[in-house]
């Protein structure tokens, strides 16, 4: 069992409904991190954000919200545009995100970190779990709490919670190389 309380990297309200219920469940009070340079437009991004947030406040819980420094993750990413989805691009994503919590579970004396990126059927578990064990390994401090939290019913309750809160559900996974692809594909 992991600490009573652990910096949890959010992607979005929907997928982090179920996952903070459990982890509440679980006697475990997550504080929240919302980092997510990736998404695109602004507006989407602005929008994920308001939703984690309003989450997270409802259910008393703090959130951090990190930079959104698109630039940067474009610049971070560069060469690997034209990768597929679940490809190296996705890998390198999660890696900046995932060592941006790492890096704040480390200075905010956190010894555990976990994401919800892997309760998302559009990402790669294998890949989640690379970006974070990669991610903690940067630093002694903390560890990478991993699980897949797609399993034990939790599916089911994020769609449950998603229909419960009225959650904007967004239809990619955020960035703009996804967004095109959807488009040039529907």
């Amino acid at each position: 069992m992991i600490q009573s309380s652990l910096l949890l990297h959010t992607c979005c309200a929907p997928c982090s409904a179920a996952i903070i219920e459990w982890l509440l469940l679980s006697g475990t009070r997550p504080v929240l991190f919302y980092f997510n340079p990736n998404i695109f437009p602004p507006k989407e991004y602005g929008i994920r954000k308001a939703e984690c947030t309003r989450y997270a406040h409802s259910q008393g819980l703090d959130i951090i919200d990190g930079d959104y420094d698109h630039v940067q993750w474009l610049n971070s990413i560069s060469g690997l545009e034209n990768e597929p989805e679940r490809g190296k691009r996705c890998l390198q994503c999660f890696k900046i995100r995932l060592l941006a919590a790492a890096r704040l579970a480390s200075e905010q004396g956190f010894k555990h970190f976990a994401t919800t990126l892997a309760s998302s059927r559009w990402k790669n578990l294998q890949q989640i779990a690379e970006a974070g064990h990669w991610a903690a390994s940067q630093f002694d401090n903390v560890r990478f709490f991993e699980k897949n939290w797609r399993i034990d019913g939790l599916d089911e309750r994020r769609r449950i919670l998603l229909k419960e809160n009225a959650f904007y559900n967004q239809s990619y996974c955020g960035c703009e190389f996804s967004f095109r692809r959807q488009k040039s594909d529907g």
